[in-house]
């Protein structure tokens, strides 16, 4: 059976996955209730407008669809959010996918791909950071992910559920194949809102320049999402197969800092960023880079896109489009 239900389909990451799952075979049945996602992200004939805490429907679909495994994306994401409202983060992101596990259990599905992220690590002792570092997030946003992943963690020993976890870093780009991009509202992604400053001439603020770094700004590893998408399609692909339940970095290994971004979005649009330096953000640790190499071995997946200026280059192009 290759239908696979896609919760948070209509997003950023989601409908991206959406576009390489159907290049790989698979047949993607969407769930999203547009709270964040847009509804032109997704043919209209696989979108299911649902909510997560909507069990006996999710159920029904499952059955009704014959589906065999779940991409899990729906989530909120934004950490100065959950540090203002932590219980809306606890309530969507933590109860959300227990109703979600509990329809699958219902409709007798028993594969997951977990969008995780990698704030589970908190402020890390060193980075590169390998998948055994010390969980330990330091806002509501990344303990949210970190306490489904323990959920999973249970549900496989109890239950016989497996399931992959990908713990990403900073997701960013676009795939101009499937013509998608970031399109937040409110954004609150980096690179976005660089070119946004630089399309409107108002400044973007860099939220803090005396962290413990190179120019005080922080350290990032930006994963392209072509790159994440193609890795959840090989985690899936090897549940299949009957892999082991496991959580997987998914990243360049290479850090940026804020200022670097900047002065690299400058060089792709020739153009300089109007900027302002403001406080820091609540729950915005000084470096988080991955180290990937657990997932390149596993799944011999390699990221296509590494260097920055490549990335910038393709959300640069969905932006021009996207207003012209």
């Amino acid at each position: 059976m290759r239908k696979v239900l896609v919760t948070g389909g209509a997003g950023y990451i989601g409908a991206v996955t959406v576009h390489h799952l159907l290049q790989a075979g698979y047949e993607p049945v969407v769930v999203d209730n547009l709270s964040r996602g847009h509804r032109h992200n997704v043919d209209a004939r696989r979108l299911h407008v649902l909510d997560l805490a909507e069990t006996g429907a999710l159920v029904e679909l499952m059955q009704s669809e014959s589906i065999s495994a779940v991409v899990h994306f729906a989530a909120f994401a934004a950490v100065a959010e959950s540090v203002e409202n932590p219980g809306l983060y606890f309530s969507n992101n933590v109860a959300g996918s227990i109703s979600l596990l509990r329809a699958m259990e219902q409709a007798g599905v028993r594969h997951l791909v977990f969008s995780s992220t990698a704030a589970v690590y908190g402020t890390p002792d060193s980075v590169p950071i390998p998948e055994d570092a010390p969980l330990a997030p330091v806002n509501p946003y990344g303990e949210s992910k970190l306490m489904v992943e323990k959920i999973l963690g249970w549900l496989d020993r109890c239950r016989g559920l497996r399931s992959i976890s990908l713990r990403y870093f900073n997701a960013c780009g676009a795939d101009l194949e499937a013509g998608l991009g970031e399109e937040h509202e409110p954004e609150t992604h980096l690179i976005p809102l660089l070119l946004r400053a630089v399309r409107t001439g108002q400044p973007a603020t860099v939220y803090g320049n005396d962290y413990p770094t190179s120019d005080g700004t922080c350290i990032r590893d930006y994963i392209h999402v072509t790159d994440l998408a193609q890795a959840h399609v090989l985690a899936l692909q090897a549940l299949r197969r009957g892999a082991s339940s496991a959580a997987y970095n998914v990243g360049t290994g290479k850090g940026h800092s804020v200022l670097e971004v900047l002065r690299a979005v400058e060089s792709v649009t020739g153009q300089s960023v109007p900027h302002q330096i403001g406080p820091r953000r609540p729950g915005d640790p000084p470096s988080l880079v991955a180290d990937p190499a657990r997932l390149k071995a596993a799944f011999s997946w390699t990221p296509r896109y590494t260097k920055i200026h490549d990335i910038i280059a393709t959300a640069w192009e969905f932006e021009r489009k996207r207003n012209a």
